[in-house]
């Protein structure tokens, strides 16, 4: 009988790694422009640029949002302040999740947060519960 391949939970159990501290190693200047051209490949530019322009209180154009996106355009990187805003404006994580792959994490966001935090919090009550059995144990053998 032949086994079914699982192809659809990916990453699911692989533990994220910062990128290699090495020279150039956070140039990711490509990735950036792939990602965005991926995330805008469901919206309108004017309109996202037209949001970002409204979240920031500063003109963003589709002009803009293309050189981004644009392999060629080297020089137009977008700023920190700018990556926020076209993940609203776009109504994904796409730069969030980018920038978290290159230092080595996993952008959780809200239940996933919390439940992130849950999870955390149940290991460390279970690890407490499991050394004071252990040095309950060790006290009841001493006497």
């Amino acid at each position: 009988m032949r086994k079914h391949r699982d192809d659809k939970t990916g990453d699911l159990f692989i533990i994220p790694q910062p990128v290699a501290p090495i020279h150039g190693a956070l140039c990711c200047r490509v990735e950036v422009a792939h990602a965005m051209s991926e995330a805008l490949r469901d919206h309108d530019r004017y309109i996202v640029a037209a949001e970002m322009s409204k979240l920031l209180g500063q003109e963003v154009t589709k002009n803009m949002l293309d050189a981004y996106c644009s392999e060629s355009r080297e020089e137009h990187h977008p700023s920190f302040e700018r990556a926020i805003a076209f993940d609203m404006a776009t109504s994904t994580h796409t730069l969030s999740n980018l920038m978290a792959r290159k230092l080595g994490a996993k952008l959780a966001v809200g239940k996933d947060a919390l439940n992130s935090e849950l999870g955390k919090l149940e290991r460390q009550r279970d690890e407490a519960a499991n050394k004071i059995k252990a040095l309950k144990k060790q006290l009841g053998d001493a006497e």
